[in-house]
C-alpha cells in the first residue's frame, strides 16, 4: 500500500512486486548463493582473469555492460561482480543479482573520512545515514539503515582471525559528491558519522526488502577531516587487492 506524501521521495509502497522485476528478462541464469559485490575498479576483472573465473552472464545498463563471474574459492562457488558507483545503479544491479539467485552478499569499497583516520584502514559500517535516493524506494523513510548483525559478525570474525585492525563506524551515504558543504560535513560529524560514501544505506535497504544477507567492508581513501584543505590522498589504492581477498574469505565463512 502506498503511503502518500507532499514530497515524492518520502512516498513509499511496501508491495515487493513491481511492474518491472529484476528478473523480467527471464534469463537462463542461476547464480551461486554467495556473492562479492565490490566497488573495486579493475581489480574484479584482474582477479577473475588471474584465477580463470567463468563469466556466466552480463548486467546490461544504459552506459556499461558489467560481467558477472563465478569463481571457485576453496571448493565453493562464489559470484563476483563489479558494483557501479552511486546508490541508484548499485541498488539496481544488486537487485538483479538477487533476482537470479544471490542470497548472501559482501560488498567492499572506498570511503572518505570525516574524522582523522589514516588511508587504507579497514572499517565496518554498522549504521548508515540515508542521504541518498534509492533506499527510499525499498524501505519506508527513516533517518538510518541498520546493517545486519550477522553480516557484521562475519566480517569481523575474519578481520580478527587475521589480526587486521578495524573500527565500527556510522557512515553517511549521499548522492551529492559535489554537495558535501562545510556546514553539512560538520553536522554529519556531530551526529556521529565517521566516513562518507554513496551506496551503503541503499544496498542495506535492497537487502532488507528482498530478505537477503548483506554487509560491507569499507576502506579509507580521501579525507574531509580538514574542511579547509580537502585531501584526495591516493584513493585507498593500496587496499584494493587486500579487500577483495578478505571479502572472499568472509563470504566463504558465512
Amino acid at each position: 500500500m502506498i503511503q502518500k506524501h507532499a514530497i515524492p521521495i518520502l512516498e513509499f509502497d511496501d508491495n515487493p512486486e513491481a511492474v518491472i522485476m529484476p528478473n523480467h528478462e527471464g534469463l537462463d541464469l542461476k547464480l551461486p548463493m554467495k556473492c562479492i559485490y565490490a566497488f573495486l575498479e579493475e581489480e574484479i576483472d584482474r582477479y577473475a582473469q588471474e584465477v580463470g573465473a567463468d563469466c556466466v552472464g552480463e548486467f546490461v545498463s544504459a552506459t556499461k555492460t558489467y560481467p558477472v563471474y563465478v569463481v571457485n574459492y576453496k571448493g565453493e562457488k562464489i559470484c563476483l561482480a563489479q558494483a557501479p558507483v552511486g546508490s541508484a545503479p548499485a541498488a539496481q544491479f544488486m537487485d538483479w543479482l538477487i533476482g537470479y539467485g544471490v542470497e548472501q552478499i559482501i560488498s567492499t569499497g572506498t570511503c572518505g573520512v570525516l574524522a582523522d583516520i589514516e588511508e587504507n584502514a579497514f572499517l565496518v559500517p554498522v549504521r548508515a545515514l540515508r542521504d541518498e535516493g534509492a533506499s527510499y524506494h525499498y524501505v519506508a523513510p527513516s533517518r538510518y539503515m541498520e546493517i545486519q548483525p550477522e553480516a557484521i559478525a562475519a566480517i569481523e570474525r575474519v578481520l580478527e582471525a587475521r589480526e587486521i585492525p578495524y573500527e565500527e563506524v556510522m557512515t553517511w551515504s549521499t548522492d551529492g559528491f559535489y554537495r558535501e558543504t562545510a556546514e553539512k560535513v560538520a553536522y554529519r560529524k556531530e551526529e556521529g558519522c565517521a566516513v562518507v560514501e554513496m551506496e551503503c544505506s541503499a544496498l542495506a535497504a535492497v537487502a532488507q526488502l528482498r530478505g537477503v544477507l548483506w554487509g560491507e567492508l569499507l576502506f579509507t581513501a580521501d579525507s574531509l577531516a580538514d574542511l579547509d584543505q580537502y585531501d584526495s590522498r591516493d584513493w585507498g589504492s593500496e587496499a584494493f587487492e587486500k579487500a577483495l581477498g578478505l571479502c572472499l574469505e568472509i563470504a566463504f565463512q558465512i
